[in-house]
Order: C-alpha cells, then structure tokens, then sequence
C-alpha cells in the first residue's frame, strides 16, 4: 500500500500532479470549440510558432511567457492576413507559415548560446517546474478559463453559424480573434508541463473524446475537463512506476481514451437542437 502512495511523498511529483491539473482545465475547455472549429491545425500552429518568440524574449531578457504569446498570435494574424489575400487554402498556409516559424527557432536556437535545453521546450519538463512557473500556469488558467465559460454560448454560436452570429449582432470579429488569443495564451500556460510538440495532444484529444460520448455542448465542456484531468493525474502518477517523462504519458492516456470512445459510440453524435437553440 505504502509503494501505490510513494508518488505523493515527493515535493516534485506534487508538483508535477498540480501543474498537470493546472495545464488540463482550460486545455480541454479549448479543446471543445477547436473541434467544433475545426482549428486542430490552428492549434499545431501555434504551439509550433511560439518557438522563435521563446529565442528571442531570452536574448532580449524578457520573460519567455511574453514571447511565446507574441510570436503564437503573430502567427495566428499572419495566416489569418494571408487568407484574406491569397487563393491558398487556410490549411496549406497553416502549414507553411507554422514549419517556417519553427524553423527560425531551431536556427535561432543554435546560434544563441543559452543553459535552456531544446528537450525542455519541445516536450516539456514536468518534473522539473518550480513554484513560479506553477503561478504562471495557474494565473493562465484562470484567465482562459474564466474567459470561456464567460463566453461559451457566443463562442458556440459563432462556430457553428457566423452568419447568424453576425445577424443577431454578435461582434464576430472580436470572438474570433479573442479566441485566438486565448489559444495562444493557453498554449504558453502548457509549455512548461508538455512543451510545445505535446501540448497539441491535450488541446484537441479532451474534446474530441467527449464529441464521441455526448450530443449536448455544456456536457461535452465538463466531460472534457473530466478526462483531461484524469489522464493528466494519471499519466504523473503512472510516469513514477514506469520510469518515463510524464508528458507523452498523459498523451498516451488520452489516445486510448479516444480510442475507447471511438468503439463506444458507434456513429458520431451531433449536437442536439436545443443546444442550437440555447444559444441563440
């Protein structure tokens, strides 16, 4: 019994256990809207884009939360200019502009000398995080989630309907772009849990299993945050027994999970009238 209890007896893995917690919430809100979106790739993007912003608020001296963000949301705005301007698709461009901006990163990272390992950044170091970074990601979280709750019903209508959001007048642009933000800013809460490769997995795989298992929006929000959380207490707790970094096994948790809904539900559920018609 004592060994099943052994992870909570460190300072480190309480850590890593309340970070995870932390890291999860508003990861698997998000989660909900970038399925309904379709903006899995928005979301690849960013977490890839905020690389270069990382390098340089480091050389600059600034705080590396405050890169990230600039350099995620640059990212997004650029893409979204760019769209508006050429005939490519908003996924080609994704692509192009996400693998150019971590590609200065990578560039930038090996020319700057800096005691910051590449390994941290890209996949995280949960059992590394002080109680600094612990403030950091909870003070994100309560923005961006508070944020999405607040706005849930507005942000739902606009996802599915833009159109009618803008006839009933729903600033569009503004819910638009706020989310960006709070994808960006999300993102920059996940960094120093999952790094910026893993932290994909914890924004699309929440609300996509919980797209499989419910047809109603304010149940697909709380299951979401439900498994999140779970594969996240989980994941640290079983990376302890197996001896592995705790990141990809929380992603590893998830993707069975996901794939446990997948036989489960069979066809996949749409969401239900009523939540169409409560949000208008």
């Amino acid at each position: 019994m004592m060994d099943l209890l052994a992870p909570f007896a460190f300072p480190f893995m309480q850590q890593a256990f309340l970070i995870g917690v932390l890291v999860a919430v508003p990861t698997a809100l998000l989660s909900c809207f970038v399925v309904l979106k379709g903006w899995s790739l928005m979301g690849d993007a960013v977490s890839h884009a905020v690389l270069p912003g990382i390098v340089l608020a480091y050389i600059v001296g600034l705080p590396l939360a405050i890169g990230a963000f600039v350099a995620g949301l640059g990212c997004a705005l650029a893409t979204g200019a760019l769209k508006d301007h050429c005939r490519v698709k908003e996924d080609t461009l994704l692509g192009v502009v996400f693998s150019g901006m971590f590609a200065l990163g990578i560039v930038l990272f090996t020319k700057v000398p800096t005691n910051i390992h590449l390994d941290h950044i890209l996949f995280g170091d949960m059992l590394g995080v002080g109680w600094d970074e612990i403030v950091e990601t909870a003070i994100i979280a309560v923005v961006a989630g508070g944020a999405l709750l607040l706005k849930w019903r507005d942000l739902l209508l606009h996802a599915f309907d833009p159109q009618q959001a803008r006839a009933i007048g729903l600033p569009t642009k503004l819910l638009h772009y706020g989310l960006l933000c709070v994808l960006t800013l999300v993102v920059v809460g996940a960094l120093q849990a999952t790094g910026i490769i893993l932290a994909v997995a914890l924004l699309i795989a929440p609300g996509a299993i919980a797209f499989l298992l419910t047809s109603r929006f304010e149940r697909m929000l709380a299951l979401a945050v439900g498994l999140g959380v779970t594969a996240s207490l989980l994941g640290v707790y079983l990376s302890f027994f197996l001896d592995s970094a705790p990141a990809p096994t929380i992603v590893l948790i998830l993707t069975s999970f996901f794939v446990a809904a997948l036989f489960r539900s069979g066809p996949i559920p749409m969401l239900s009238d009523q939540d169409n018609a409560t949000v208008r």
